[in-house]
């Protein structure tokens, strides 16, 4: 029991002085339950739900929490039924001691909306203890000459219930001489007192055994007895007598062990043994005797334990002076026990949230009460974080805070907040307590992907092997997780005719782009597409690039000759007249080359010859001249083979036949080549021969009727009276002889008509002269 009043005394001293400059959160209107103590674990109390006017459904989905002062948890909630039980049985003399009413605070915590109800449970005492005396006998020496009217002071009784339950008054057995009378103190305890009703004789009566017996007014009453014992002394007419009736001192409560509290003197006129003093508490508690000691002799009473203010504030101690003949006096001692800032505040944190989602304006992150057990500016408190954090503290109920993010939180700044609640009383020196919390930011999909480029170039070489990796690229996300998770895919092509699905295709994991099929740089230099880059968030995010591929050229198309034809059934002979002079222009190869840039560039080589030396090649242009004077020692046939070759890596070419036949004049009739001889010697496929067959008749024909034409306007135009008559020539003549051109290439762009003289044997040119201009 008196352990469980030193409980009572240390919970009923803490003193909450700390005030809130306002309430965030509102809580309902407060209400008292009362129940019996020593009632069992899990007696129904009340059933909240009602009380709240709130189903259970609602009561269990809104997080009800029951919150108790300090860290013993003295209710539970049901939340099946909405009952609230008690999590133990109830001690009112432990929880309160003498304090009376006996009212323990709590709150329901409700989330969502956040709400704080402040609810009282008073503790109804029952009369489960009897008035006790500390001692089994009390043993008095009064003077046989004491007259009728003195009071003595008894011991007194303690009995541990409160209001009529607790100790009401003292009898003492009926006798002659002495009756009892019951006496209370400024703290409310009674005591007795015993009256002297008729005068002693110690001669008659020497001792006298009475019984005192203290009641309480519980029911059924409970009693508590001890034992009277009082001798019958002979005359000492002089008792001890006190400096003070009572001395008043202050201790502060971090006093050392040992330390001087107060030294009580009392004096006696007596002489002799009769006057010696001896002191001695005078039935005081065991924690007094534990806390203080009192020399006998010199009456110094000094500390022998720490004193805790939180516990205890005021010790009231008797004193009695005993001189050597039995006689005594009394003197009482108050000790205030003065309070020193030696209690850090206390933070029971109730509830936290982590994580908590980004770009949620405004959410609780933690629910927590504040305490200190001193008293005055002791007890007082200030409640704090770091100011660069986006959180704010807001005071709630009592002593209850909570920390709110002020406004949205962004994860991708940050994820993660280490919050440290710094709390400081306002005593001397300040005293704090820090307590840590790590609150953590989930991630939402706010970030859409980006890529490292608005566009890319890529760059491929034709005739590339399929499948090749032609290039990558990239998108990040600020996000985390699913939302991070990057997927690549082609979007529809801008230019509907280019076949995008078969020319390039992208991994969806990496953005690694590659070319499906082999590129050709003569069929498409390039082409553009788009690609996307989507996160796997809910909704997804998306983003796009364009992709621009450049194919490069390759050397894969050797020159090809324009002219002259190679394919033609009959190869063309160029003619040139022996009187050319150097640098005449004999014909010019015209060549090109599907490729580009230097792939493309083309020179000319005179590979073979049948005179070297006599004709050249241009290397630039293709155009074949003569590089001397021609002779007539130089033969009429001449084979040269000419080679096209471009500038590529490495180069491709071609090589082109030309034939030239030397004419001394345009009178020369026209000598096959003698690959024409050969193929003409051949016998040809039927097809060949039927197509030459109707080519040959055609020309006949055309050529008879165009000399036919020309001989008839000669003969008209000449008349008879012409010295040279013109006549159409005998024999076979050729009807293509000479093209002649403004560069001194033969082609066919203009006819002549020949006019030959009627006796000539040599078919010597007469005059030459256009038919059309």
């Amino acid at each position: 029991m008196e352990a469980g009043g030193e409980r009572f005394l240390r919970q009923r001293q803490v003193l909450f002085l700390f005030v809130f400059l306002g309430g965030s959160l509102a809580g309902s209107q407060s209400r008292r339950y009362s129940v019996a103590e020593e009632k069992e674990r899990g007696f129904l109390i009340s059933n909240l739900a009602k009380d709240l006017g709130l189903s259970v459904r609602k009561l269990a989905a809104r997080g009800a929490q029951v919150v108790s002062k300090g860290n013993r948890q003295h209710f539970q909630l049901n939340h099946q039924t909405g009952d609230l039980l008690l999590h133990e049985k109830l001690d009112r003399e432990e929880l309160c001691g003498s304090a009376e009413p006996c009212i323990l605070h709590f709150q329901i915590l409700l989330q969502n909306p956040l709400q704080f109800i402040t609810n009282e449970l008073q503790v109804i005492d029952v009369n489960d203890h009897s008035p006790a005396f500390s001692e089994n006998e009390m043993q008095l020496k009064i003077l046989e000459n004491t007259p009728p009217g003195t009071i003595i002071p008894l011991g007194n009784a303690e009995d541990l219930d409160v209001g009529r339950n607790s100790l009401q008054n003292y009898t003492i057995t009926p006798n002659s001489h002495f009756h009892v009378l019951t006496r209370s103190r400024r703290d409310g305890r009674k005591y007795p007192e015993l009256v002297l009703d008729k005068a002693l004789d110690r001669e008659e009566q020497p001792e006298l055994r009475l019984m005192l017996t203290a009641l309480d007014g519980g029911t059924p009453r409970r009693s508590g007895t001890v034992q009277v014992h009082i001798l019958v002394l002979d005359i000492n007419d002089n008792t001890p007598e006190f400096t003070q009736s009572l001395y008043e001192v202050q201790v502060l409560e971090n006093s050392p062990v040992n330390s001087l509290i107060v030294t009580v003197s009392a004096s006696d006129l007596d002489t002799g043994n009769l006057g010696t003093i001896s002191y001695a508490f005078f039935h005081v508690s065991e924690e007094i005797r534990k806390t203080f000691q009192l020399n006998p002799v010199t009456g110094d009473i000094r500390l022998i334990k720490y004193l805790n203010f939180e516990a205890i504030q005021t010790y009231e101690v008797d004193i009695e002076a005993k001189d050597g003949g039995g006689l005594s006096g009394k003197s009482t001692v108050i000790v205030q026990v003065v309070d020193v800032n030696d209690n850090p505040p206390e933070l029971t944190l109730s509830s936290i949230t982590s994580p908590i989602p980004e770009n949620s304006p405004e959410t609780v992150v933690a629910v927590f009460s504040v305490s200190d057990l001193d008293s005055g500016d002791n007890g007082k408190m200030v409640c704090s974080i770091e100011n660069d954090l986006p959180f704010i503290l807001k005071p709630s109920v009592e002593n209850f805070y909570t920390l709110v993010s002020e406004g949205e939180l962004d994860r991708e700044i940050r994820a993660e907040y280490n919050i440290s609640i710094t709390v400081t009383d306002m005593g001397t020196p300040r005293l704090k307590t820090q307590h840590n919390i790590t609150v953590l930011v989930s991630d939402v999909n706010d970030n859409a992907p980006a890529f490292t480029q608005t566009s890319y170039t890529l760059s491929v070489r034709e005739n590339n092997s399929p499948a090749l990796h032609i290039g990558t690229v990239r998108a990040t996300d600020r996000d985390a997780g699913a939302n991070a998770q990057v997927t690549y895919s082609l979007l529809p092509p801008l230019d509907p005719h280019v076949p995008l699905a078969s020319l390039v295709s992208i991994n969806p994991d990496n953005g690694h782009l590659f070319a499906l099929r082999s590129l050709d740089y003569e069929a498409l230099r390039a082409f553009e597409f788009r690609v996307g880059a989507a996160d796997r968030g809910s909704p997804a995010l998306s983003s796009q690039a364009l992709v621009r591929v450049l194919v490069a050229d390759d050397n894969d198309n050797a020159p090809f000759v324009l002219y002259p034809l190679q394919n033609a059934s009959a190869p063309c002979t160029e003619l040139v007249p022996r009187a050319a002079e150097a640098g005449y222009l004999v014909t010019k190869v015209v060549a090109v080359d599907g490729d580009s840039g230097q792939n493309a560039w083309l020179s000319y080589q005179l590979l073979k010859a049948t005179e070297p030396g006599l004709f050249g090649v241009w290397a630039h242009n293709g155009e074949v001249r003569t590089a001397r004077l021609l002779s007539e020692r130089d033969v009429a046939k001449h084979r040269l083979l000419v080679l096209v070759k471009d500038n590529g890596e490495p180069p491709l070419s071609a090589s082109v036949t030309l034939h030239v036949l030397l004419v001394d004049g345009f009178s020369q009739p026209y000598l096959p080549a003698p690959e024409a001889e050969a193929a003409a010697a051949a016998p040809a496929a039927p097809l060949t021969v039927y197509l030459v067959v109707a080519l040959a008749s055609v020309s006949s024909l055309f050529l008879f009727s165009v000399l036919v034409f020309v001989a008839v306007r000669l003969c008209r135009r000449g008349g008879a009276a012409s010295v040279g008559r013109c006549s159409v020539p005998e024999g076979p003549f050729p009807g293509h002889l000479v093209d002649v051109s403004g560069t001194g290439t033969l082609s066919q762009s203009y006819q002549y008509e020949v006019c030959l003289t009627g006796g000539s044997a040599l078919n010597e040119f007469k005059f030459l002269k256009p038919i059309l201009p």
